[in-house]
């Protein structure tokens, strides 16, 4: 079982656990004892499941938990890599019906943030690449390869403005959610590490990219200049459109 299924798992067994909790707090509320609402949506998160339930007139806690892939290869300065997108959060929020019961203001917060990016890394044999400005040719007898990750802080805050309840006060049954906001994720962290050789082009001088001082402070500098051009994504845009039943 991966690391991603057992905070799965995790993350609806702490749902299901204030279930009984939230029974008692509708009754203590005045509200219909038993109503929860469960949706399924998409969203710029990835697909996911949604679980409601009032505790108040004009308020709803609902979490949620968030699941999607995604694998693309690219080529960056002469280094091939092949990419692995994951999404993985699991989101609670207090949901504000401040007039009537559809249009609703969520402040929340990711309570697992596992969302990030993996890559592979070839540069093959002759060919140059770029780290820092600085050009390097992959040896033929022994190429360079690596690995490269962002991720992001594992705790974020959110905020939404949406449209639609999923647990209706009236005796209606089925509802449409749909939410818009951000979440503060902080800047992104890259991290990247590369093995092989790498030469000087039209020289013999090659360096081993996993030890070699300079190579290493290139590799270094080349992760500040990504993380500087990721800073504008510290501020998730959260869009989501379920559909949601109430039992």
């Amino acid at each position: 079982m991966t690391k991603s299924q057992v905070t799965a798992i995790l993350a609806l067994l702490v749902l299901v656990g204030v279930l009984p909790l939230a029974c008692n707090a509708q009754v203590a509320a005045g509200n219909e004892s038993g109503n929860i609402g469960v949706a399924l949506k998409v969203s710029t998160l990835g697909p996911g499941a949604e679980v409601a339930f009032p505790i108040g007139n004009k308020l709803n806690i609902r979490g949620g938990y968030n699941m999607f892939n995604y694998t693309r290869n690219f080529t960056k300065d002469g280094i091939q890599y092949a990419g692995n997108l994951y999404f993985r959060s699991g989101e609670a929020n207090v949901d504000w019906f401040p007039i009537g019961h559809q249009i609703h203001f969520s402040p929340g917060l990711l309570f697992y943030n596992g969302n990030k990016v993996e890559a592979v890394a070839a540069v093959p044999g002759g060919q140059n690449f770029t780290l820092n400005n600085t050009t390097y040719t992959s040896s033929p007898s022994d190429p360079v390869k690596g690995d490269g990750m962002i991720d992001f802080t594992k705790v974020a805050p959110t905020f939404r403005v949406g449209f639609g309840n999923l647990v209706p006060r009236s005796g209606k049954h089925w509802s449409v959610l749909a939410d818009v906001g951000i979440a503060y994720t902080g800047t992104p962290r890259t991290q990247l590490a590369f093995s092989g050789t790498a030469c000087i082009p039209n020289t013999l001088n090659c360096f081993n990219a996993a030890t070699d001082p300079t190579v290493q402070a290139n590799v270094q500098a080349e992760q500040t200049k990504i993380n500087k051009d990721l800073t504008l994504f510290k501020f998730y845009p959260i869009i989501s459109v379920g559909v949601g039943y109430k039992f």
